[in-house]
C-alpha cells in the first residue's frame, strides 16, 4: 500500500488520529521514531524555523517543496503538506499540486485566506469568495497526477463570517472535490463537536498550543468522528523551549555536559540522523 493510499485509509476511519508536525528533515524523523502514524509538513514552522518570521505568508512554494523533498527522503509515513493559497490564483494552485506531489506530498493542504495569508490563529484574516476557493479545490484535483493523492481544503471564515458559514463554505470545497475538511480556528468546545454532525466528509481539527481554539483530547476527537488531530508547532515550541533551556545553562554555568535532562546525548542525535546505517554502507564500499 502507497502513503497515499495509507492516508486514505487513516482518513475513512475517522479515529482521532494524531498528526504531529514537522519543519525539518530531522524533526520529521523524531515524529516517525516516536510511532506516529503520519507528519504534517507545516508552513508555519517552516516560516518560523527556516526564515526567522512570523507566518504571514513569506514562504513560497520552492521552500515548501525543498521541505516537503528532504522529509519524504528522510521518513516513509504518509506527508500531509501545507501549500497556504495555492500560492496565487487556479492555475497557480495547479502548478503547486504538481510540483508537492512530485515532492513526495501524499496530501495536500489549500487555504482560502486572502493572500498573503496569516497564520490562522492571528487577528486581521480576510478570505476570498468561496467561489474562487472552489475553483482552486477544482484545478488541486485536475493537477494530480495520482488519483490517491488527497486535497484538504481548510475554510478560515469562521473568525470573518461566523460559525455557519465556514460550514457552508467547507460543504462547497467538499462538492468541488475536497477529500478532507479542515474548518480552522472554531473557538468554542460546541463549535469543536458539532462540526462532525454538520459535515460528511472526513475533517481535521487543528489543536494549537495557545490559540484560539479549546484544547480537546485526540480520544474524544476520534469519538466524535474526525479524521485526523494535528498538533502543528507542537515540536517546534518544544525545541524552541529546549534550546532556550539548554543556552541558559551554558550562559549562566559556562559548559554543558551530558546531561539527559537537558540535552539528547551524542550517541543519540548520531541514532536519529541514520550514522550506524551509514556506516555500514561506508564499509560496504571500501
Amino acid at each position: 500500500m502507497s502513503t497515499k493510499q495509507q492516508l486514505r485509509a487513516l482518513a475513512a476511519q475517522r479515529r482521532g488520529v494524531l498528526v504531529p508536525g514537522a519543519f525539518n528533515a530531522l524533526s520529521a524523523r523524531v515524529v516517525a521514531d516516536m510511532g506516529f502514524e503520519a507528519i504534517y509538513v507545516t508552513g508555519a514552522g517552516v516560516t518560523n524555523m527556516w526564515l526567522g518570521l512570523p507566518d504571514q505568508g513569506f514562504m513560497g512554494l520552492a521552500d515548501i517543496a525543498n521541505h516537503t523533498a528532504r522529509i519524504r527522503d528522510a521518513v516513509e509515513l504518509p506527508l500531509i503538506v501545507d501549500a497556504d493559497t495555492g500560492f496565487g490564483n487556479a492555475l497557480n494552485t495547479y502548478h503547486a499540486v504538481r510540483t508537492l506531489e512530485r515532492a513526495g506530498a501524499d496530501c495536500i493542504q489549500l487555504e482560502d485566506q486572502v493572500s498573503p495569508k496569516r497564520c490562522g490563529h492571528f487577528s486581521g484574516k480576510d478570505v476570498v469568495e468561496a467561489s474562487e476557493m472552489v475553483g482552486k479545490i477544482r484545478a488541486a484535483c485536475d493537477a494530480r497526477r495520482d488519483g490517491d493523492l488527497l486535497i484538504m481544503a481548510r475554510t478560515d471564515a469562521a473568525a470573518i463570517h461566523g460559525f455557519d458559514a465556514a460550514v457552508e463554505r467547507a460543504q462547497a470545497y467538499a462538492e468541488a472535490g475536497a477529500d478532507i475538511l479542515f474548518v480552522e480556528a472554531v473557538t468554542s468546545a460546541s463549535e469543536v463537536r458539532a462540526l462532525p454532525q454538520r459535515l460528511a466528509t472526513p475533517q481535521l481539527m487543528n489543536m494549537v498550543i495557545g490559540g484560539k481554539t479549546p484544547i480537546v483530547g485526540a480520544d474524544e476527537l476520534g469519538a466524535l468522528g474526525y479524521g485526523f488531530v494535528l498538533y502543528a508547532n507542537a515540536a517546534l515550541q518544544g525545541a524552541l523551549a529546549g534550546m532556550q533551556k539548554v543556552l541558559a545553562t551554558l550562559r549562566d554555568t559556562r559548559e554543558v555536559r551530558e546531561d539527559p535532562a537537558l540535552v539528547a546525548p551524542f550517541a543519540e542525535r548520531q541514532r536519529l540522523v541514520g550514522k550506524p546505517a551509514w556506516h555500514a554502507l561506508e564499509q560496504r564500499y571500501r
